[in-house]
Order: C-alpha cells, then sequence, then structure tokens
C-alpha cells in the first residue's frame, strides 16, 4: 500500500463521516459547516484521481459559491423568535474541526509533496480550455437548467424568508 492509497482512504473516510455529520445535524448551518468539509475532501479525492480541475471546480463552485448561497438562505429563513442557548463550544465544533483538520492535512500532503509519479491517467486530464468547450458547446442545456433552478430556489427561500411587515402592506 502505497502513501497516495493511504491518503486516499483517509480523505475518504473524512468525506463519509462529514456528510454523516451533515445529515444527522439538527442545526442546519452546522450541516452546511460540516458539507463544505465534505465538499473539500471530495475535492482532495479528485486530485489524487488525476482530476486537477475537477477538484478547482469542487472548491470554486461547490464549497464557494453554493454553500455560501445556502448559508445566505438559512440566514433569510431561520426563524428569529427562537431563543438561542449558548452551546457549548468545544463538544459542537470539535467534530468539525478535527475533520478539517484531516482534510487539510491530507491537501498539504499532495500539494507539498513530490512523489515523482503521475497520480492519474494521462488521457483522462485535459486542458481546461477543452473542458470549458465541451461544456459549453455539448452541456450548454444542463447547465442553464441547473442555473435556473438555483434560482428558483433562492425566490423560493426568499420569498419564505420574508416578514410580514404592516408597512409594506399600506403601501399603494
Amino acid at each position: 500500500m502505497t502513501f497516495l492509497n493511504i491518503i486516499f482512504f483517509i480523505t475518504a473516510a473524512v468525506v463519509v463521516t462529514a456528510t454523516g455529520f451533515a445529515i444527522t445535524r439538527q442545526n442546519a448551518v452546522h450541516a452546511v459547516c460540516y458539507l463544505v468539509i465534505s465538499f473539500m475532501g471530495t475535492a482532495v479525492l479528485f486530485y489524487l484521481l488525476g482530476a486537477p480541475l475537477l477538484a478547482a471546480l469542487e472548491v470554486i463552485i461547490y464549497a464557494g459559491g453554493i454553500m455560501v448561497l445556502f448559508l445566505f438562505v438559512i440566514m433569510m429563513i431561520r426563524d428569529q423568535r427562537t431563543a438561542v442557548q449558548p452551546p457549548d463550544q468545544i463538544r459542537t465544533w470539535l467534530p468539525a474541526l478535527i475533520l478539517s483538520g484531516l482534510c487539510g492535512l491530507m491537501a498539504c500532503f499532495l500539494v507539498y509533496a513530490d512523489f515523482g509519479i503521475q497520480t492519474g491517467s494521462p488521457a483522462g486530464i485535459g486542458a481546461p480550455r477543452d473542458f470549458g468547450r465541451i461544456l459549453f458547446n455539448d452541456f450548454w442545456l444542463p447547465v442553464e437548467i441547473a442555473s435556473l433552478l438555483l434560482l428558483a430556489s433562492l425566490v423560493g427561500a426568499l420569498y419564505l424568508g420574508r416578514k410580514n411587515d404592516k408597512r409594506i402592506e399600506d403601501i399603494p
């Protein structure tokens, strides 16, 4: 078993654990934080499998853009009337810190280590220009549908999160 295999299995365990925490948390903000950890680990797995462009897209699009959108939507529809009890900070964030640390450690090993070998098959690696050309020439319709679905979910969340303000209803 090589060092890259060990990194792969540790990162895969981090992804599975973080995803499990993301779907079992009561607090939506905590679930989103665990989902970000899962996306970061998935990016490391993509890099290990020889797809650095997909790893970068995973970090930029999913862990960056879409998760910020999810946090924005959660903050918009959060019920402000519930009393927030101060949680035990160490117990609440310890699993997230451990999983983030493991994922970051594996990513640092990959970035700073020179193994002298290629991690993926050369046939599967393409230039970003080729990927963009295929994505927007052949798969333009699914990309547009995904963007419309994200827009519809944002509008729906804003509609659900709006407050019934009497002053707004009085304006003709």
